[in-house]
């Protein structure tokens, strides 16, 4: 029975995992770079410079701002400074015709002189958190498949341990130049070695989603208007319609003392201005997400506009609330420090690592049977040029994306989608390449060409923007120069790795091979 039950967790670890492993691929790298989304987006705006202002001087001149350009509005947004992400970012909506919804406007401030910056147009870091679990399609089809993948990806991960009875000792051994063996001892060792993250982060993200591919208690006590369960559970802040009379706004800046006061060592996200200058004013202080583990969905405090007053404070969250906010917490990683970022971003890179040599060892195994007939069958042909453009293609994608957030012209009204697009692009041109090419020369040429565009990156920021050197040494924005830096470092390494494998497939050999030597060596 035992043997069954293992045999049969060996076949769902392998089929899951190859039928969605392309895709849990590009959710996983992406999913990684997103824990540095704003890291990446302060890079693709270089015009926003780095500075150490207080929240209270950035506050005040965003209010100045908008009372100078946003009259008339119904609502303001103000998204302060952090070190993370230094530009002061003012939004506005007017109000929009009967059963529409009113246009937003939105400009980056600089959060020391108040002067409104003319950052390019971007998607910046933001492209890889969409991207993560929207792959790019219509709400909400995106968000079903990558729900689709993560719980696949759960039964991969359970299959696979109860499939390894000797997961922990395999994780202590590791044979290099064995072949076959050598990707399985790697993704033996990935495997084990961030387990808990693999856990963790499927599962909280089934959680956070839950209530979509979950919904059967929801309907059955609020029926079809689900809406009244989002109201229950996030209730509303102060709100009032507009009064239609006019009355001055209240002073923002010493609101946000009074709403650190409701959070002990809590800090300001954002705020919200609903109907400035109406005597219905409201202003709202929202607690910053990266406060704790827990997720406060509330975290609200409420004032009224025109007087100050304290209006409202959020409640505690329910137990239940807590725990689904721990979940998101826990996925996000927003309360992580750089070290604890670091290490989230490096155990989704294992976990992408895992699944890549699952795929290897796929289709090595598969290739070895076919090795006397000199050719593969259509099927195998597909998982080879597929696991090709999604590895290394992939990479080669993401490099796209940053070179042209630089070669773009900064004025072009359209550039934030071609960015978009050239990352598309490059990814298509990858598959098509994969195709035409043998599998080792399409490995090492995509390797390649990743490695130096990825490499070339310090310089092509030092090229595009002049004031490179005197951002990093003068203002100390340490932040585009560890993106410069580690965009070098991910180059060097894809560029030992082409090394590696071109090497390989030059060795010569004392005798003829034969065509099962050759793989073995290939899968090496």
């Amino acid at each position: 029975m035992k043997a069954g039950l293992r045999q049969s967790m060996a076949w769902l670890h392998t089929w899951t995992g190859l039928v969605f492993g392309w895709l849990l691929l590009a959710i996983f790298l992406t999913g990684s770079l997103a824990y540095f989304k704003d890291e990446i987006s302060h890079w693709m705006q270089p015009e926003v410079p780095a500075r150490s202002v207080s929240n209270e001087t950035s506050l005040i001149l965003a209010q100045s701002y908008l009372q100078q350009h946003a009259q008339g509005a119904s609502r303001w947004f103000i998204g302060l400074p952090d070190a993370r992400d230094p530009g002061l970012s003012v939004m506005w909506q007017f109000p929009g015709k009967p059963g529409e919804r009113g246009a937003f406007t939105r400009k980056v401030l600089d959060p020391a002189t108040g002067a409104e910056l003319q950052a390019r147009d971007t998607r910046g870091g933001e492209f890889f958190y969409r991207f993560h679990f929207q792959l790019q399609m219509p709400y909400p089809w995106g968000r079903w498949l990558s729900t689709a993948a993560a719980m696949l990806m759960l039964v991969a991960l359970v299959s696979g341990i109860v499939t390894h009875k000797k997961i922990f000792k395999d994780f202590f051994t590791f044979r290099p130049r064995k072949g076959q063996r050598s990707w399985l001892d790697g993704h033996n060792a990935v495997g084990v070695l961030v387990l808990p993250f693999h856990l963790m982060i499927t599962y909280s993200s089934l959680v956070i989603f839950m209530s979509m591919v979950m919904p059967a208690s929801i309907l059955a006590i609020y029926g079809k208007d689900t809406q009244a369960y989002f109201n229950e559970v996030f209730p509303a802040s102060n709100n009032a319609p507009a009064a239609g009379r006019p009355a001055p706004l209240v002073q923002l800046e010493p609101l946000l003392q009074l709403a650190r006061e409701q959070w002990p060592g809590g800090r300001v996200g954002r705020i919200t201005v609903n109907n400035p200058g109406d005597a219905n004013a409201s202003v709202n202080v929202v607690r910053h997400g990266g406060d704790r583990v827990v997720r406060d969905f509330g975290g609200v405090v409420s004032f009224d506009g025109v007087s100050g007053k304290l209006l409202q404070v959020s409640p505690p969250q329910s137990t239940t609330l807590a725990i689904n906010g721990a979940f998101y917490g826990l996925h996000m990683g927003q309360f992580a420090g750089p070290l604890l970022r670091w290490l989230y971003f490096v155990c989704g890179l294992a976990a992408t690592a895992m699944i890549g040599t699952g795929l290897v060892i796929w289709l090595g195994k598969r290739q070895l049977k076919h090795a006397k007939s000199g050719a593969l069958p259509f099927e195998l042909r597909l998982v080879q040029v597929l696991n090709i453009a999604s590895m290394s293609g992939l990479v080669l994608a993401v490099a796209a994306f940053f070179w042209a957030n630089r070669l773009l012209p900064a004025s072009f009204a359209e550039r934030s989608d071609w960015e978009v697009n050239s990352f598309f692009i490059a990814w298509g041109l990858s598959l098509l390449h994969a195709a035409l090419r043998g599998e080792r020369r399409a490995w090492v040429e995509q390797l390649s060409l990743a490695a130096l565009l990825l490499a070339s990156v310090p310089l092509l920021d030092a090229l595009t923007v002049p004031d490179v050197l005197d951002g990093f040494l003068v203002h100390g924005d340490w932040v585009r120069a560890g993106f410069d830096l580690t965009c070098l470092a991910a180059g060097l390494f894809l560029a030992w790795a082409a090394w590696k494998m071109s090497s390989r497939g030059a060795r010569p050999a004392a005798a003829p091979r034969t065509r099962r030597a050759t793989l073995e060596a290939e899968v090496n």
